[in-house]
């Protein structure tokens, strides 16, 4: 039990908000294998999905929990990537080995910073 603990604190999953958006894109993206979930300073989001070889499966959906519409900010500067304060990738089950989810990691949200629990 500790083991399974301390996997689920070091893996980066959606928060319970952000769930139900990524199966609404994985369900529309039939060669979607992930979804990259980016998370901006303003609490604005941005997700797409990806396919086996790392390019869009989907289009970019940027959104704000509770809200009408992103930020005046985003809306500005589409979502900056200097704002991106977490970013990772949400795995269709099954997921893929760990060597291609390395590469479409570093394909999709590079190289910088990244774990390797992405």
């Amino acid at each position: 039990m500790c083991a399974k603990k301390r996997k689920k604190k070091t893996q980066r999953d959606p928060v319970k908000s952000e769930r139900a958006m990524v199966e609404g894109i994985l369900e529309g993206s039939p060669d979607g294998i992930g979804v990259a979930v980016i998370r901006l300073d303003c609490g604005c989001r941005k997700m797409a999905a990806v396919d086996k070889n790392g390019e869009p499966a989907s289009k970019i959906i940027m959104y704000r929990d509770q809200a009408e519409s992103v930020c005046a900010r985003c809306r500005e500067d589409n979502g900056d990537f200097m704002r991106v304060t977490e970013q990772f990738i949400s795995w269709k089950d099954p997921e893929p080995d760990d060597d291609v989810k390395q590469m479409i990691v570093a394909k999709v949200l590079g190289t910088a910073g990244q774990g390797p629990d992405n």
